[in-house]
């Protein structure tokens, strides 16, 4: 049995599909909110070099932890949100000076967050209903279905907390003293810019 083929007419399309049927509004929502978790992934890559930059090694370490160091840092320029999250807490349990009682419940609230911003990322976007609320079609790697609905004051509030968790992050390297690397706030500086 022959079937006639059949393409999209592309000049058919509703302007901006497939995001037509929300409001651009809801889009810069969401848009903050996807570049707040990449500013989070940037702030921790940066708290990952400062406290392996000040943690105090012995004679004997000094060494095996240099030749691994760059590696790290590497690892902390391309690794997503989750295994960020796990370095970050352990380069702040070795560093002697760290004064942050509670690191674990920190990595654990930024690993609950980067399983939302995987769904932001990654899920489909279902038409919102009358009142603005959208289902976000997502599946994690464990088979489990994203079933939050989704509006803009949802994603003020995630944007709201993925910028306590950057100012957490940012405080746990500057109640040392310590200037947050890139910044030009107080403390002390790390590794000092060389004179152009």
């Amino acid at each position: 049995m022959s079937r006639p083929p059949a393409i999209i007419v592309r000049s058919a399309l509703p302007q901006q599909f497939p995001t037509q049927q929300h409001p651009p509004e809801f889009w810069e929502h969401l848009g903050r909110a996807v570049g707040s978790f990449g500013f989070l992934e940037g702030t921790l890559a940066k708290a990952i070099f400062a406290f392996t930059a000040t943690t105090a090694y012995s004679e004997k370490e000094v060494q095996a932890v240099l030749s691994k160091w760059p590696a790290l840092l590497n690892r902390a320029l391309s690794d997503t949100l989750y295994p960020l999250a796990e370095v970050y807490g352990r380069v702040v349990r070795e560093n002697q000076e760290a004064n942050f009682e509670n690191v674990s419940d920190l990595v654990e609230d930024i690993k609950k967050a980067a399983a939302l911003r995987n769904a932001l990322c990654h899920g489909s976007w279902g038409a919102p209903d009358a009142s603005g609320k959208s289902d976000l079609f997502f599946f994690n790697k464990q088979g489990e279905k994203f079933d939050t609905r989704v509006d803009i004051e949802w994603l003020r509030e995630l944007q709201a907390h993925v910028q306590k968790l950057i100012c957490t992050v940012i405080d746990s390297v500057t109640v040392m003293g310590w200037q947050f690397p890139g910044g030009a706030g107080p403390g002390e500086t790390i590794w000092p810019t060389p004179p152009r």
